[in-house]
């Protein structure tokens, strides 16, 4: 069993930065992947970042050359940086690891960008 636990959203204003991180039970260097992933009001939960074990690294369009995903893999930690952070960047961002075949996820920590 895989437990995925976020932090650091908060409330920003447009231009601002965050820095989420994903704490993980077990070592991530043993995962397939794991990635971040958002969902705003009434829309449907989308891939931001995703970061796979053979280190490659795939965006959404929206935020590439905004954002930054990384790893420690001695902290079992996965981190995303957001720059110049959009009013529609608000959302409930998601943890997400791929692990044996099964999908893990986080709880969600909300992000909140004023214009």
């Amino acid at each position: 069993q895989v437990q995925l636990v976020e932090s650091g959203g908060g409330l920003v204003q447009a231009g601002g930065s965050l820095r989420l991180s994903c704490a993980a039970s077990g070592s991530i260097s043993s995962f397939n992947a794991m990635g971040w992933y958002r969902q705003a009001p009434g829309k449907q939960r989308e891939l931001v970042a995703i970061l796979t074990t053979a280190g490659i690294i795939t965006y959404a369009d929206s935020v590439k050359g905004r954002f930054t995903i990384s790893r420690d893999n001695a902290k079992n930690t996965l981190y995303l940086q957001m720059s110049s952070l959009k009013p529609e960047d608000t959302a409930v961002y998601y943890c997400n690891a791929n692990y044996r075949l099964r999908a893990y996820w986080g709880q969600g920590t909300q992000v909140t960008v004023t214009s």
